[in-house]
């Protein structure tokens, strides 16, 4: 399997995986506690380096 299509892969799954969390914060309404949204706020930390201005948007911090 070549380099781009494994990038390729990887990309795929990191926006699936941020859609899901998306969804689930979606559906409780940022109604959670603290611990919670460091939580989910470290999840998307390890999804990606640009993370901190996706946690900024959705309101985790």
């Amino acid at each position: 399997m070549s380099e781009r299509t494994k990038e390729i892969r990887r990309r795929r799954k990191r926006r699936a995986n941020y859609a899901a969390l998306k969804s689930k914060l979606a559906k409780v309404g940022g109604k959670f506690d603290t611990q919670t949204k460091q939580k989910y706020a470290e999840k998307l930390r390890k999804l990606s380096p640009g993370a901190d201005i996706v946690i900024k948007t959705l309101g985790l911090e």
